[in-house]
């Protein structure tokens, strides 16, 4: 589960509707939260997904949780049971589903490939869900390793959940919502580019995520929409897929849907007779760590070693080992064979004494992030020394014996020289077994290299190489050139600020504040996603509207004074309403609850509401005296100040009251401002503009900025019921 933020809906320990106990958060999305709950009546946990407050009042998302609602229908095991949509009192949408306890497959894909076998079991398992699924004329549109979870992380329990398009904050997650696409580019069918969706998309989404979580990352198709289109007209690689699992994707992803299984059940078909081999031998086969696309070269035999010299030819050690170099030069003009013996050691019976027979021979080259290249460990000959020392600023060499093959050093210097273009490598040799990583920011470099390895490693070394491509560091400038173009609500504001000069691969981009839309906020999210690649974005990001914007912009800098806004719905009885939403017909009651400690000064409370006008509840023209002292009225520690009514109140007494209607639904904000002094020269009239308040505002604070103590404010919420 996720750590709870305060600007989050629902909090642990809270109680929904009586009922639904949170527990937990499990994740976070554009236009919607999923929270871990229990009933406590039953017991039984449940996921409970909350529509987002800003979209409560949307029909497009309410929509699709009407449409995901509907999904009830389907009685399946592999198909998350859904229950309905409700409404809690204070106007929050909520859809309850079962709560599945298990990995996602997402969550796989991020520790590694999976085998071959456990894939061909999820596969049968999901296309049965997709089977049930189809025959309500009801298509996912959004299949992806995130969206399917391992109940207890068994490969044949894997369940289906998510039937709702929404944007979300994955990693990964290039979600649209719109009347042309829904889906994700990864995973998404060419034909859904273009707004067709079938039975035969699901299919498609089915298969890539297989080969996905074969391969152990999400495809690369490209950093824009174009790229992504171009690339979706390209059957996938599927090279170094074992059988039957090669075809069975081959068939389902094919660019063309009428190349593809037509069903979910032609699907089952083949996993019940495989066209390219048995199911059985695959899952009786090695995991996906012997399978993936690097693979071990087919060895040829060594060479053998040339004939000894001659023991009668005392002459050549004459003068030295000059006559044994014009020997060595003649080798290695023959080829590996010769140059083998050198560098393996073999011919140091000619040029010196033996040296010691260690066991395991051993050697480790490495070169951490950052850091210089270093070595340690055992060499057959001092030319494989010196050439080792040639490429390492740190080193611990010992010329030693063992158990190798006779190009053992030429076949180490090949797999080290190439690799100067990697961040960070390390290789690690035991005898003639060897196991080769490394990183880099350039996909060039990994290609070059991964295609170089592609059969293992060179010549007797038994091993592989696994380069891998990590994204290069994100510049801090890059993600505030975005913020800048969408802070149409004031500035926004980088959150855990470890990242002075950039973000690592595996750092969130954290964004808070407030933008006057939500379309805003979904461009924002949209520019930030494209940047951050596989990194995640989190927007912490109030969504206000223009007139409250203009205001929020010329607002004092000005601390808390705790001074707190309560409201509650007017009526016969007034009834307290902490969550601030109020529906239309309703009518609003604000009390704003003085602090203990604020006992002179002046006290000035206006809404600012949808409509760009902003009403001055305390002082107006029926209520002049704003004073502390008047309003205490003698009394102390907190005092409540009513300064909107019930209608009962203000038919009897006077006073401001209003209702609800359907003509200004959204957000308003009530100002509390607390000064030394009368903020304004003379009585402001009960309503004016936005932006008229917010001049008179400013005007006030930079004739004296002293004068103001406090701000506090809080959210009002109307929507239709």
């Amino acid at each position: 589960m996720l750590e709870s933020r305060p600007g989050d809906l629902f909090q642990p320990g809270d109680l929904l509707n009586n009922t639904y106990r949170i527990e937990g958060l499990l994740g976070r999305g554009g236009t919607s939260d999923v929270y871990k709950a229990r009933s406590e009546i039953s017991g039984n946990l449940v996921a409970l997904k909350v529509l987002k407050q800003e979209l409560a009042a949307n029909e497009d998302f309410t929509v699709l949780m009407a449409r995901e609602e509907n999904i009830r229908e389907i009685r399946h095991a592999a198909v998350v049971r859904y229950s309905e949509n409700h409404r809690t009192p204070d106007g929050h949408i909520y859809l309850l589903m079962d709560y599945i306890d298990g990995p996602g497959l997402d969550k796989r894909l991020k520790q590694g490939p999976m085998a071959a076998g456990d894939l061909l079991v999820i596969c049968r398992r999901v296309a049965e869900g997709l089977q049930a699924a189809h025959a309500r004329n009801i298509v996912h549109r959004d299949l992806s390793p995130d969206n399917i979870i391992l109940r207890g992380g068994d490969p044949a329990e894997a369940v289906i959940i998510d039937f709702g398009i929404a944007k979300d904050t994955n990693p990964g997650a290039q979600t649209i919502v719109g009347n042309e696409f829904a889906g994700k580019y990864s995973y998404a069918a060419p034909e859904q580019m273009s707004g067709q969706t079938d039975a035969r998309s699901d299919i498609y989404s089915l298969g890539a995520l297989l080969l996905a979580n074969f391969r152990g990352e999400a495809p690369k198709l490209g950093a824009n929409p174009m790229e992504v289109v171009e690339n979706k007209q390209k059957p996938m690689d599927t090279s170094g897929v074992p059988e039957p699992l090669k075809s069975l994707i081959d068939r389902m992803c094919a660019p063309d849907p009428d190349d593809r299984f037509q069903t979910a059940a032609e699907v089952l078909a083949f996993l019940d007779n495989p066209d390219g081999g048995s199911l059985a031998d695959v899952l009786d086969g090695p995991a996906a760590e012997d399978a993936t696309i690097i693979v071990p070269q087919t060895r040829q035999p060594v060479p053998p070693p040339p004939p000894e010299p001659a023991a009668d030819k005392p002459q050549e050690k004459k003068g030295g080992r000059g006559g044994l170099w014009a020997a060595l030069a003649v080798l290695l003009l023959l080829g590996g064979g010769g140059a083998g013996a050198y560098f393996s050691g073999m011919l140091d019976s000619f040029m010196g004494p033996s040296y010691p027979i260690v066991r395991p021979y051993s050697l480790i080259a490495e070169k951490p992030a950052d850091g210089p290249v270093q070595i340690v460990g055992n060499v057959p000959s001092e030319a494989t020394r010196d050439a080792l020392l040639a490429l390492a600023e740190d080193a611990d060499l010992t010329l030693a014996s063992g158990e190798i093959a006779e190009t053992w050093g030429v076949d180490v210097l090949d797999t080290v020289q190439p690799l100067e273009g990697l961040r960070e490598w390390r290789l690690v040799v035991s005898n003639n077994k060897a196991r080769l990583t490394g990183a880099t920011s350039d996909t060039n470099v990994a290609e070059m290299l991964n295609e170089r390895f592609r059969n293992g490693l060179p010549g007797a070394l038994e091993g592989k190489a696994e380069i891998r491509f990590e994204l290069p560091m994100l510049p801090v400038a890059e993600v505030k050139a975005v913020m800048e173009a969408f802070a149409d609500c004031g500035p926004l504001v980088r959150d855990g600020n470890g990242h002075y000069d950039g973000y690592a691969p595996t750092d969130p981009i954290l964004i808070s504040g407030r933008v006057a839309s939500t379309a805003t906020r979904l461009e924002l999210f949209d520019a930030l996603r494209a940047l951050a690649h596989e990194r995640q974005v989190v927007l912490d990001v109030e969504v206000l509207n223009d007139s409250l914007c203009v205001v929020e912009q010329h607002l004092p800098k000005a601390p808390s004074g705790g001074a707190e806004v309560e409201f509650a719905v007017g009526g016969s009885t007034v009834e307290p309403n902490p969550s601030g939403r109020f529906f239309v017909g309703e009518n609003p009651v604000i009390d704003v609850v003085l602090p203990g400690d604020v006992t002179d000064g002046y006290l000035t409370v206006s809404v600012l509401d949808v409509s760009g006008n902003v009403f001055h509840l305390l002082p107006n023209i029926a209520r002049p005296d704003n004073a502390v002292a008047s309003l205490r009225d003698g009394a102390a520690g907190d005092v409540p100040v009513r300064v909107a009514y019930s209608l009962e109140e203000s038919s009897s007494g006077g006073g401001i009251a209003f209702k609800v209607d359907d003509s200004t639904l959204g957000k308003s904000k009530v100002l509390v401002l607390h000064s030394s002094e009368p903020l304004f020269d003379g009585m402001r009239p009960t309503s004016e503009s936005a932006v008229g308040f917010a001049e008179a505002l400013q005007a006030s604070y930079e004739a004296d900025s002293s004068r103001i103590r406090s701000l506090d404010s809080r959210i009002l919420v109307t929507a239709k019921p």
